[in-house]
């Protein structure tokens, strides 16, 4: 917010693109809209660097990235829907699927 009122004619044209990206939308523009926008702070469907993390892991050692320590503990139980939304999210970009069509029906599932 602070960045916005100090520097509105840099933020305003990120928001604008950030706001113009669809389903159809290009997967690599996408990607580097979202990349852009979560730069400057901006809230974004998907996590860009959760994607290239999973690109890397699939193309790279062939393992899955380490997840923290902590990822079970009961006093952090409740994030575990959102990361599960995000790293869907993350995987159905990576394969080039409709976010939000195949998120309704994961969550149908």
């Amino acid at each position: 917010q602070v960045f916005s009122h100090h520097c509105p004619f840099l933020m305003g044209p990120i928001e604008c693109l950030a706001d113009v990206v669809t389903p159809d939308t290009d997967i690599q523009v996408t990607l580097s809209i979202f990349e852009l926008a979560s730069a400057a702070g901006i809230p974004c469907e998907v996590d860009p660097a959760l994607v290239n993390v999973l690109a890397g892991s699939k193309t790279g050692s062939g393992g899955v990235p380490d997840l923290p320590l902590s990822a079970g503990y009961n006093n952090n139980i409740h994030c575990l829907a959102k990361a599960i939304i995000h790293v869907s999210a993350a995987l159905f970009t990576l394969h080039n699927k409709n976010i939000e069509t195949h998120l309704k029906e994961f969550l149908l599932v």
